[in-house]
C-alpha cells in the first residue's frame, strides 16, 4: 500500500460525566474519521487525561488524575483496539499515563492495527512540568512499529525537537512519523511544529502533528490547550514549496485529513533536489573553530571524528504484540 489517507486530530478537552460519555465520544469521533475513508487516524498526547474530569476530586489534583487515568488503562486500551478492529483503521491512540516496566509513571502513546495488534512508544524526554511537577519519568526505549502500509514511528511532542529520537526511527524503515502534542501556548505549539517540519526535512518523509485544543479550567494537567494539527514532508518535488501538506485551524476541533503516497519517501530519499537523508553521516567529519584569530600558528591538535554509536538509541523492531 503506497496511498494512505491520513486523518490528525485536534482534539477538544471536554468536561464529560462519565466514562461511558467519553466512550461514546471517542467512538464518534473515529466513526467520523472512517466514514471519510481515513486508514490512519492520529490524537494527541495526553488525550486520554480527559478521563481525569469524569472524577471531580481527581481532576483538581495532579497526582490523584495520573492515578484515575492509570487504573482505567486497560479499558482505555481495549475500546481503541475494538474500534480499530470495527472500522478496519489504524489508531494512534491518545497517549496516557501508565505504569512503566520499573512502576513509574509513562507518557505512553499505543498504536492499534485493524486486524487486533498493538504496539508502543514512551515519551522519552521529559517537559519540565512532566519531570519537576507532575513525576512523569521518560521511556527508556525507541521503537518503530508495523502498521498495514509500512513502518511508523512516535515522537511524543516534546520528542519532536530532539533530532535523534525521529532519526533512529528513520533509519529502521520509518516513512511517517506520529507527533501527538498538548501545547498550553502558542509558543509552546510552533516549538512542536517547527521540531516537526525539522524532522521531516532531514529525514525526508511525511511527519504528522496532532494537537489537543481548548481551554479545560478544571483540569490542571491539561487547563490550557493551544494548536492546529498538520501534516508535513520537505519541501521537494511533490510537496508545496513550504512542506505543509495540510494544516489546520488554530484551535477549532475537527479531523484534518490529507492523502500521502508513501512511495514518495523513497523518491525524496534517492533523488531529491537534495538528499540529508543519505549525507546525515557526512556529519560526523572533524570540525573544530578557525585558528585566524590566533598571533601566532599553532600546531594543528589531533582531531577525530566523535563516536556517537551510543548516542542514537536502538530502535526495537516490528514491536507490535
Amino acid at each position: 500500500m503506497t496511498d494512505v489517507r491520513i486523518a490528525a486530530a485536534q482534539y477538544p478537552i471536554e468536561l464529560l460525566p462519565s466514562y461511558g460519555a467519553w466512550e461514546a465520544k471517542l467512538s464518534r469521533w473515529v466513526s467520523e474519521a472512517a466514514v471519510r475513508r481515513a486508514q490512519l487516524l492520529v490524537f494527541p498526547e495526553y488525550a486520554a487525561m480527559e478521563l481525569a474530569g469524569t472524577d471531580p476530586a481527581a481532576a483538581a489534583d495532579l497526582h490523584a488524575s495520573l492515578d484515575h487515568v492509570v487504573a482505567l488503562g486497560e479499558r482505555i486500551d481495549e475500546l481503541h483496539r475494538q474500534l480499530a478492529i470495527h472500522y478496519g483503521v489504524t489508531i494512534l491512540g491518545g497517549s496516557r499515563p501508565c505504569r512503566g516496566a520499573r512502576g513509574a509513571v509513562v507518557n505512553r502513546a499505543r498504536l492499534f492495527c485493524p486486524d487486533g495488534r498493538t504496539g508502543y512508544q514512551d515519551k522519552i524526554v521529559m517537559t519540565r512540568f512532566e519531570r519537576e511537577i507532575w513525576g512523569i519519568t521518560g521511556g527508556e526505549a525507541v521503537h518503530v512499529l508495523d502498521a498495514p502500509f509500512g513502518r511508523v514511528g512516535i515522537s511524543i511532542c516534546y520528542d519532536a525537537e530532539f533530532p535523534l529520537i525521529a532519526r533512529a526511527q528513520a533509519e529502521a524503515g520509518a516513512r511517517i512519523i506520529l507527533v501527538p502534542s498538548a501545547t498550553d501556548s502558542m509558543q509552546g505549539y510552533w516549538r512542536v511544529r517547527i521540531g516537526a517540519q525539522a524532522r521531516a526535512l532531514e529525514n525526508q518523509c511525511y511527519v504528522v502533528q496532532a494537537p489537543t485544543v481548548g481551554q479545560a479550567p478544571w483540569l490542571p494537567s491539561l487547563d490550557d490547550n493551544h494548536g492546529a494539527a498538520a501534516i508535513y514532508g520537505p519541501p521537494d518535488g511533490i510537496a508545496p514549496d513550504n512542506g505543509v501538506f495540510a494544516v489546520g485551524e488554530v484551535n477549532r476541533p475537527q479531523w484534518l485529513f490529507s492523502d500521502v503516497r508513501l512511495d514518495q519517501v523513497d523518491v525524496w530519499r534517492g533523488s531529491g533536489t537534495v538528499l540529508p537523508f543519505l549525507h546525515w553521516p557526512e556529519q560526523d567529519a572533524p570540525m573544530r573553530p578557525d585558528d585566524a584569530c590566533r598571533d601566532e600558528p599553532a600546531p594543528p591538535a589531533p582531531i577525530t571524528a566523535p563516536d556517537r554509536s551510543e548516542d542514537r538509541p536502538e530502535p526495537i523492531f516490528g514491536s507490535l504484540e
